[in-house]
């Protein structure tokens, strides 16, 4: 299968493609590495001018031939909505959510941010449940997405953010009395990627993740199998999941950025006769998150998730309504509190962004045992991922501080964000104490963040400390 990815395209903007296998997942590094390969060698390419246009507006299939009859194309258009409308309900309890959407005191606004997810919103939230289309905002999908960034994040998600009762930080604001939705979701470009709110309340990727797995038995696709058997997160995801897979038994997994990692632990049994993990929930802090239903993260599927544990404790419509609040605060009472954030630099200098990561790469040695502030690190390394499927290694995946606490500090260069580079940075600390499950985020982690910038010395490289995005 090959896409566009959900960066924009043109000749003053990015041109990625996404290549996925025969199992439907991202195309592992071996092949793309032998796919890059392959380009270095290209000379030149042919285009057939005269290809007719397709009518891509129902489905169907159309033939071309060549005009000697040597070669011929068939071009099958299909309805991915209605495909994937048709597995989610196979997966979820549609009749149980749409009980929790009827309830006079749940609303709910889904934003699809003028990408691809609009008419697949449309399809289950109006078409299935029920719901009027206000629910789906910014659903028709633009090719320049409306002018906008749709990256599913509390600074790009403007509007939906706002109605929230939120700001770019995901504090409370003023809403002056007006009514603020129960329930809010967000949706990248591509569809992929998810954000989910609350009422006034930002719930983070790495805690919806730890909450999904957490609560899989409420959704039959996982209950049906006899539960979860394995979940897994990437490296800079925070480290909640790993107590949810601690406390329930199940495999737990830390893997590199990318998708390709998950797949292969999806596939052990089936393709490479290892052990079977499935059922499977996996997710990564840059807002994705899935299950083995397929090979890519889903950002419907996570919101249909989040609806099926908010109608498994809202059965009873006499009752008050368990809030995302509610049951967020209840997982970290149960689990403790992983505060974390992450600080994006983008557009910075690539060459000058380069220089620090090899600097700090450098530095691991000496920096092992060095006390900075109040933290003493524990470890420091690059971080290398031995596949326990395939038995591949993946190495310079990010730069990791371990402290001796169980805080952490993580880089990483990114390259797939738009134009120059982007510097992330990852801070996470973990708060067991109950009476400190209610502090600001940016308070918890004012210390980490100062160890942080002065371990990397980013304004000494690229010229600033202040991000671009903080989610």
């Amino acid at each position: 299968i090959l896409t566009a990815s959900h960066n924009p395209g043109g000749p003053e903007e990015d041109f990625g493609i996404k290549y996925n296998c025969e199992n439907g997942g991202p195309a592992p590094e071996n092949l793309t590495d032998a796919i890059y390969s392959n380009t270095t060698t290209i000379t030149g390419y042919n285009i057939c001018k005269s290809f007719p246009n397709i009518d891509i507006t129902s489905a169907g299939s159309v033939t071309v031939k060549s005009d000697d009859d040597t070669a011929d194309v068939t071009v099958e258009v299909i309805s991915a909505t209605e495909n994937h409308v048709t597995l989610l309900k196979t997966i979820f309890d549609f009749g149980a959510i749409r009980s929790l959407l009827d309830r006079e005191d749940f609303s709910m606004v889904y934003d699809c941010m003028h990408g691809v997810n609009g008419p697949y919103a449309k399809a289950v939230l109006v078409d299935e449940l029920g719901q009027d289309e206000s629910v789906c905002i910014n659903a028709d999908p633009k090719d320049d997405f409306n002018g906008c960034h749709a990256d599913p994040n509390l600074t790009y998600a403007k509007e939906l953010v706002a109605l929230m009762g939120l700001n770019s930080k995901g504090e409370k604001i003023d809403v002056s009395g007006k009514s603020v939705p129960s329930f809010g979701a967000a949706a990248d470009g591509d569809g992929d990627r998810n954000m989910i709110l609350g009422s006034q309340f930002f719930v983070t990727p790495s805690d919806s993740l730890a909450i999904i797995a957490a609560c899989a038995d409420v959704i039959p696709f996982f209950r049906a199998q006899g539960g979860l058997k394995g979940v897994a997160r990437s490296m800079p995801t925070s480290g909640a999941v790993d107590l949810v897979a601690k406390d329930l038994n199940f495999d737990l997994f830390e893997t590199p950025t990318g998708w390709k990692f998950f797949g292969n632990l999806m596939d052990s049994k089936a393709i490479f006769n290892g052990k079977d993990y499935t059922p499977f929930i996996c997710g990564e802090e840059s807002f994705g998150t899935g299950s083995n239903h397929i090979r890519e993260k889903d950002g419907i599927w996570a919101v249909l998730a989040w609806l099926s544990i908010l109608a498994s404790v809202n059965c009873d419509s006499s009752k008050p309504l368990v809030t995302v609040e509610d049951i967020v605060q209840k997982h970290w009472a149960k689990y403790g509190r992983n505060y974390y954030c992450r600080w994006d630099f983008e557009g910075v200098n690539k060459e000058k962004a380069q220089k620090m990561m090899q600097k700090m790469r450098d530095d691991t040695e000496t920096n092992a045992g060095r006390t900075v502030g109040k933290y003493t690190i524990a470890t420091a390394d690059d971080f290398t991922y031995y596949d326990p499927v395939d038995g591949s290694v993946s190495s310079k995946q990010g730069i990791r501080f371990l402290m001796e606490d169980g805080s952490r500090v993580i880089f990483r260069l990114s390259g797939t964000a738009g134009s120059g580079a982007t510097v992330r940075m990852y801070i996470e600390q973990y708060q067991p104490d109950k009476e400190k499950l209610e502090m600001q985020v940016s308070n918890a982690l004012e210390d980490l963040v100062t160890v942080a910038l002065e371990l990397c010395s980013i304004k000494t490289y690229c010229g600033t400390e202040t991000p671009t995005v903080i989610t």
